[in-house]
């Protein structure tokens, strides 16, 4: 963890009340795990005190920039909606545990399902898996066609599925309505499932296939406080059998073995 300014290169809308922040600083050449986040504090001044947690979409060392995804939806992502190309933005980070990918292996296929903000970490982590020759295939879901994003990027590393909940965009309803033979996405068809979005989402997939064998990681969005493990406001019960008896989603996490926490 190391704390540090990183300088605005754009700030850009990309759907509804969603914006795209590239920000660049050598602070940027420790993110080289997907699935961790950065601790962002929104504006120059002490409100809004708190940080606000946001995830990694993208990193590219060679230049040291990278992407964070958010929706201006409280004030302090408000705030930072309004930063501008030369201001600089206090991080800390990175932190967290990311997604896991140092055990796969060539011509393994992983399945991506992302809703929401909760899309934009599987940007960088399906990078990574295709430059490891890694087939790759994601499933996102949103609730309107004006919330979609990142389709395009994620379908210049394998397949994509879209969903929209009003049917405006892809296939109507839930991700987990394409969990299915019919679709190339039943059980067989894939060896490893990471995920990311809102907690209904992942509990279905928790649900759905803690009582089998197959392998998945889930990374759990959550209000957070310190952002690295001090102040408790981000725990999570652990499941039966685990050494404790709740994990901090900030340090522990944010990424979980699908079978390790109890989602309720």
């Amino acid at each position: 963890m190391d704390k540090g300014f990183l300088k605005v290169i754009s700030n850009e809308p990309v759907a509804d009340r969603v914006f795209r922040i590239r920000l660049q600083g050598d602070l940027v050449k420790l993110m080289d795990s997907p699935g961790q986040f950065l601790h962002v504090k929104c504006g120059p001044g002490i409100d809004p005190l708190l940080r606000r947690p946001i995830s990694i979409c993208d990193v590219n060392l060679e230049t040291a920039t990278l992407d964070m995804i958010y929706r201006a939806e409280g004030s302090g992502t408000k705030i930072l909606s309004e930063s501008v190309p030369g201001a600089e933005i206090d991080i800390l980070g990175p932190l967290g545990n990311g997604f896991p990918i140092q055990h796969r292996k060539e011509g393994e296929h992983a399945l991506l399902i992302g809703g929401g903000v909760g899309v934009p970490p599987l940007l960088y982590l399906g990078k990574r898996l295709v430059a490891m020759g890694v087939k790759v295939t994601s499933v996102i879901g949103f609730g309107t066609a004006e919330q979609v994003f990142l389709e395009e990027e994620l379908g210049q590393l394998g397949e994509v599925y879209v969903t929209t909940i009003d049917g405006s965009k892809g296939h109507q309803g839930l991700v987990t309505h394409l969990l299915n033979d019919q679709y190339g996405l039943g059980d067989d068809a894939w060896d490893v499932l990471y995920s990311c979005g809102p907690f209904p989402m992942l509990k279905a997939l928790q649900d759905r296939y803690s009582g089998t064998d197959k392998e998945g990681y889930l990374s759990l969005e959550q209000r957070m406080g310190c952002g690295v493990g001090a102040c408790l406001a981000c725990v999570c019960p652990s499941a039966e059998g685990s050494k404790k008896s709740y994990y901090k989603i900030c340090s522990d996490g944010p990424v979980f073995e699908l079978r390790k926490v109890v989602l309720s």
